[in-house]
């Protein structure tokens, strides 16, 4: 999840740079006012990586 934050953080996919700090290899410090569009840029990657559980038949 740290790439994706800082390939977007990079290529300004959000239309701009978004991360303050790297603070270490599992954290980052982001600006509060870009997390709506960041949730909905993760909520998007959640959905093309996850796949839908089959209902069982009775």
């Amino acid at each position: 999840m740290k790439q994706f934050l800082l390939h977007l953080d990079e290529t300004f996919a959000l239309g701009r740079k978004f991360i303050i700090q790297d603070l270490d290899e599992r954290h980052l410090f982001i600006s509060a006012d870009i997390l709506d569009i960041l949730q909905s840029k993760v909520d998007d990657l959640m959905d093309q990586i996850s796949f839908p559980l089959a209902e069982k038949g009775i």
